[in-house]
């Protein structure tokens, strides 16, 4: 199989521990590159992680013709500068999560793409899990019967690190951007609309810039089924989803991040009775992350449509902004059809 060639723009953590692993066990993909603006920087994560070429910048490495596409793991404000300079070299382009910090940003970095004729997708990874085709496929099928409800959670406590660290600058940072967007992403996946409205209560905290370090929202959606969410970078660590049906209910202990080696691999199905039945279903073992490279791979090598368009991203956006402005303004937010503004 012919392999697509990565370039990675920057030396992250996430780009470390996760991603760049993720591309190398991918079946289709191999690191190539990579860029720091500190060169000492760069040639240390090559020399760790087995990279052939390190650059001292990021448009050196965007003039590589032999890069065919790049991950883009930068802060958050940094997304739209590198994704539309990448689309211009004529690189394809998996940027992290958030794609951008509003969706009217979101958007002009999808025109850009789709002008210079490359993929642009999101870095969300657990999508890919092939846990989420087995739920969606339970859901459809009856078994847990008509959706009532769907809650989520991801949190983490990691208040004392660098606090110039981009997750703690107003700019760009923020717990409905670094792990709010999960349970918000897999309440449209799942359901299969966008939410109409939202409504969020959060804890800005003035030690951290101001950003919200502590977030709880609920979406409404159609039929009085809502989404309500809690997300945090000041609280214990969890990360789970709860799907509830008429007849039953679905629980992801490890929702958005997997370990292969620990069993997150598990989902559980309760039904509803005197005699309540808890059973345990098993999905395969696998990296996520060399899922997502797969899927992205792929769609290049053949020419084909991510299966979640950029456009996505600008949606998920929309809902993220939305919930931003409930917390700061401190009511309910409808969110307008159609609009990216």
């Amino acid at each position: 199989m012919k392999r697509v060639r990565w370039g990675i723009l920057g030396s992250a953590s996430i780009a470390k521990r996760a991603v760049i692993p993720g591309i190398k066990e991918s079946e289709s993909g191999e690191v190539v590159a990579i860029a720091s603006r500190d060169l000492i920087r760069a040639r240390q994560t090559a020399d760790e992680l087995g990279i052939p070429v390190a650059y001292d910048s990021y448009e050196e490495l965007l003039a590589d013709d032999s890069i065919d596409v790049v991950y883009i793991p930068l802060p958050n404000h940094l997304h739209k500068e590198w994704t539309i300079k990448a689309a211009a070299a004529g690189k394809h382009i998996l940027c992290e999560k958030p794609l951008a910090l509003n969706a009217k940003d979101a958007k002009e970095m999808v025109d850009a793409c789709n002008k210079a004729g490359v993929l642009l997708a999101e870095a969300v990874m657990y999508r890919y899990h092939p846990r989420y085709d087995v739920i969606r496929d339970i859901i459809s099928s009856g078994e847990i019967g008509e959706i009532r409800g769907i809650h989520g959670t991801f949190t983490f406590f990691n208040p004392m690190a660098s606090l110039s660290n981009f997750r703690y600058k107003k700019e760009s940072g923020g717990s409905l951007y670094d792990v709010g967007v999960y349970p918000i992403h897999a309440a449209r996946m799942i359901l299969g609309e966008e939410p109409k409205a939202v409504t969020v209560h959060s804890f800005f905290s003035d030690e951290h810039d101001g950003v919200d370090m502590m977030d709880t929202g609920l979406l409404e959606f159609n039929n009085g089924v809502a989404l309500s969410f809690d997300c945090g970078m000041m609280a214990a660590g969890r990360n789970t989803l709860e799907i509830l049906g008429t007849k039953g209910r679905i629980e992801v202990p490890s929702a958005f991040l997997t370990n292969i080696d620990k069993s997150d691999n598990i989902f559980v199905i309760t039904m509803k009775g005197r005699d309540a039945i808890r059973k345990e279903v098993e999905v395969p073992r696998v990296n996520q992350y060399a899922l997502q490279a797969d899927v992205v791979s792929k769609s290049i090598l053949n020419n084909t449509p991510l299966p979640y368009p950029a456009e996505d991203a600008v949606l998920n956006m929309k809902v993220v902004e939305a919930c931003l402005q409930s917390a700061k303004e401190r009511r309910r937010i409808e969110i307008l059809e159609g609009s990216n503004d």
